[in-house]
């Protein structure tokens, strides 16, 4: 089992920048595909980015935050970080981080995790 804890979120202005993290415990992150998500209300939820280790240790993000958002990894604090960047309104939403052994076609799709932390909120306003 894994639990995962997000942090980092709250109120920034657009243009402004956060820096999430996703803390992992039960077992070393190092070893699964992480990947972020999001959900507005009203909205589905939705795929914003993804950390493969697997086949070629590659990086995938939504259209939506390509450019912007980047995803980290710090393997002694077992440790994810998604840091946004150029934040605007429609980025406002409960941010999700997830792991598991995804494959590729299964990247962008909550069924490619396993574990799921509890979210945190994110807030893009003046």
């Amino acid at each position: 089992q894994v639990q995962l804890v997000e942090s980092g979120g709250g109120l920034v202005q657009p243009g402004g920048s956060l820096r999430l993290s996703c803390t992992a415990s039960g077992r070393t992150i190092s070893q699964y595909t992480v990947g972020w998500f999001r959900q507005a209300p009203g909205k589905e939820r939705e795929f914003v980015g993804a950390h493969r280790r697997s086949g070629g240790n590659t990086y995938h993000y939504a259209d939506s935050v390509k450019g912007r958002f980047t995803i980290s990894r710090d393997n002694a604090k077992n440790t994810v970080y998604l840091q946004m960047d150029r934040l605007n309104p429609e980025d406002t939403a409960r941010y999700y981080c997830a792991a598991g052994q995804a494959i590729l076609s299964e990247l962008r799709q909550e069924r490619g995790y396993w574990y799921w932390g509890q979210g945190t909120q994110v807030t893009v306003s003046s």
